[in-house]
């Protein structure tokens, strides 16, 4: 395979008359998906000849969202997809920086569209679905791509408030999502229930796992996992078996204790990423689903989704952090100390990447680029591009990665070398805690806890912390909030947590 079409050719070959992918009101077989896409790809080579383009699609997540990324493929163009409640300003940065000539969108955000700072072509989804197709063209573009061709730019934030565009490459998906398949046995017989948005690079396992498996994906609405018995039935009623969600979304089904009522007996894997997934909620949910196979997955953006992974093999107490394994297959790891030598065992060391798995780069952003993607500094003998992660990991007795926290979100506190993390998991274990996270008050030199449960006030979580942590690490100021704020993907939003303790000061 050198592309993300030979992918889906070869399962519309084998599956022609399969569920592909599957939402409340709509479903389509695998051959309905492709015609659909090479339609789009079709229009799309109307407006715009040049190949390696790049096309914005503005559709909600849905099957029309899926054919619209996939027909950009057809087309020899690759595509951004963005997120419909984003703040218009911030769209317009986006479409700034891709100076793209077309957006995808539909009638329910054709208004939205019109907002917008974009004076190219707007091809309306319902128009260019069942447009005729030019099987001349699309093979002519076919012959032209390569594996290194763009496939996708997934925007980011970035720390000067400017979106960064990673691009990943059609190599890039297809070793990656080889490596989920043979890994996580994904199948035909899978049926995905997917939870991420399609801009979240977590979407990638789903989407092109399917792809290349003959597996099927069910999209499940955001709205479900605000009712924990709507998004269980759903589970149950389209048999799905593999989840691959944020900690978050499982932790809302389990601090509810969801599964006491409803049990979707079906699922075999749950896989989670994205966050660190308190040990708690894992073992919740292993409790009532024992047979499942749970794997812990690691890894940004910046190398197509995942780099190392764990697959639970034993028990953890609650208090007690997963690791996060060790490298994919076709994918490696180092871990580099401060003097950019590798670390001795034991040591913390920045976590790099590299392989195929490793993205092109930032779209537009050289300096960026030339920071995060280097030449690897224990290989001198030809050129070979590592990623800086920004994490802070090291080996444990097992030979496991773990997750000790962001560059950036270590402190330094009374003299010691904190990571905000350690604490998160020790107050997260608490009795009666659903959840919790830590920001640090630079000007006072406090470290704040926000936590959310019942029962609970500051004094018992400050008794019962002293049990479990060091004096220099217990919080210096407690809020108690009635819901923790999450951001787009799913996951706790930090940025939130700082503006409501600077509004409460």
């Amino acid at each position: 395979m050198k592309n993300i079409v030979d992918m889906l050719k070869k399962s519309v070959t084998l599956n022609s008359n399969k569920c592909m992918f599957k939402e409340p009101n709509r479903e389509v077989t695998y051959q309905e998906f492709d015609t659909e896409a090479k339609s789009i790809g079709t229009s799309i080579y109307a407006h715009i000849q040049n190949r390696n383009q790049p096309v914005v699609i503005l559709i909600d997540k849905s099957i029309s969202a899926l054919s619209s990324m996939i027909g950009t493929l057809y087309s020899g163009n690759y595509y951004t997809i963005l997120d419909v409640k984003m703040p218009v300003d911030r769209i317009n940065l986006i479409l700034d920086t891709l100076e793209t000539k077309i957006l995808i969108t539909d009638k329910k955000n054709y208004k939205l569209a019109e907002k917008l700072n974009f004076s190219g072509n707007v091809l309306l989804y319902e128009d260019i679905c069942d447009n005729e197709i030019d099987e001349k063209i699309l093979n002519n573009v076919y012959r032209k791509m390569i594996d290194t061709d763009p496939a996708y730019i997934l925007f980011t934030s970035g720390s000067t408030g400017m979106p960064k565009g990673t691009v990943v490459s059609h190599r890039g998906v297809i070793s990656y999502a080889t490596w989920v398949c043979e890994t996580f046995d994904i199948t035909e017989k899978t049926i995905f229930g997917n939870q991420t948005p399609f801009y979240f690079s977590m979407s990638v396992l789903d989407i092109f796992a399917t792809l290349m498996s003959g597996a099927t994906l069910y999209i499940l609405p955001k709205m479900y996992f605000s009712f924990p018995a709507k998004l269980l039935n759903c589970l149950v009623e389209n048999k799905i078996n593999t989840i691959y969600w944020v900690p978050s979304a499982l932790g809302i089904v389990a601090n509810l204790r969801a599964l006491d009522a409803i049990l979707p007996v079906n699922i075999e894997k749950v896989l989670f990423a994205g966050e660190v997934m308190p040990t708690k909620i894992l073992n919740y949910w292993r409790s009532k689903l024992p047979n499942a196979m749970y794997a812990n997955l690691y890894g940004p953006t910046e190398v197509t989704d995942i780099c190392t992974y764990y697959v639970v093999n034993r028990e953890f107490n609650d208090d007690e952090a997963l690791p996060i394994g060790n490298a994919c297959n076709n994918c490696d790891v180092i871990l580099l100390n401060e003097r950019d030598e590798e670390a001795a065992i034991g040591e913390p060391g920045e976590l790099c990447v590299r392989g195929s798995f490793l993205a092109n780069g930032y779209y537009k952003q050289k300096e960026k680029t030339a920071e995060a993607f280097i030449q690897n500094p224990l290989q001198k003998n030809y050129p070979e591009v590592i990623y800086r992660t920004g994490d802070i990991v090291k080996y444990n007795s097992y030979g496991e990665l773990m997750y000790l926290s962001r560059k950036d979100f270590q402190i330094k506190h009374m003299g010691y070398r904190i990571e905000l993390g350690e604490i998160e998991n020790a107050i997260f274990a608490l009795e009666g805690i659903d959840s919790c996270a830590c920001i640090y008050d630079e000007v006072h030199r406090w470290i704040v806890l926000f936590y959310q449960g019942k029962d609970l006030d500051d004094s018992m979580i400050l008794t019962e912390a002293k049990k479990k942590l060091p004096n220099y690490m217990l919080p210096n100021k407690m809020m108690k909030i009635k819901r923790m704020p999450h951001n787009a993907n799913g996951k706790i939003d930090r940025k939130a947590l700082k503006a409501l303790y600077k509004e409460e000061k």
